[in-house]
C-alpha cells in the first residue's frame, strides 16, 4: 500500500515539475529574437514544450492503464523534441541565455524521467 502512495506522490509531483517546466517554454518564447529562424523554431518549442504537460496531465485523468501508457508515451515524444528544439536553439547561437541553458539541462531530465516512468509501466495491464 505504501509503494502505491509513493508511486501517486512521484506522478504528482511529475506533473508539478512539467508546469513549472511549460510556463519557463513560455517564458522564453517572450525573449527569443525575432528572425525568420528563432520564429521557426519558438512556435515548435512553444508548441512542444507545452503539449509533455498537457499530455501527461491527460496520462493522469487516464481510465485505465493503457490510456495512462499511451499518453505517457506521447509525453515522452514531447518531451524528447522539446529537448531538441531547445538545443538548436542553444547549437545554432541564436540565443544563449541562461534561461535556455537551464531548460535545456531539465529538458535531457524530464526525458529520463518520463522514459523511466513509461519503461515501469510497460508489459503492465
Amino acid at each position: 500500500m505504501k509503494e502505491l502512495s509513493n508511486w501517486v506522490q512521484y506522478k504528482i509531483g511529475t506533473r508539478d515539475r512539467l508546469k513549472v517546466f511549460a510556463l519557463t517554454i513560455l517564458e522564453i518564447s517572450e525573449v527569443l529574437p525575432k528572425s525568420t529562424r528563432a520564429n521557426v523554431i519558438n512556435y515548435q518549442l512553444t508548441k512542444s514544450g507545452t503539449s509533455i504537460y498537457a499530455n501527461y496531465r491527460a496520462a493522469l485523468r487516464g481510465r485505465s492503464k493503457k490510456e495512462f501508457y499511451s499518453k505517457l508515451c506521447i509525453a515522452v515524444e514531447e518531451a524528447d523534441e522539446t529537448e531538441m528544439w531547445l538545443e538548436l536553439l542553444l547549437s545554432a547561437n541564436i540565443s544563449n541565455k541562461d534561461i535556455v541553458k537551464d531548460a535545456h539541462k531539465n529538458s535531457i531530465e524530464i526525458v529520463k524521467v518520463l522514459a523511466n516512468m513509461r519503461k515501469r509501466m510497460e508489459g503492465k495491464d
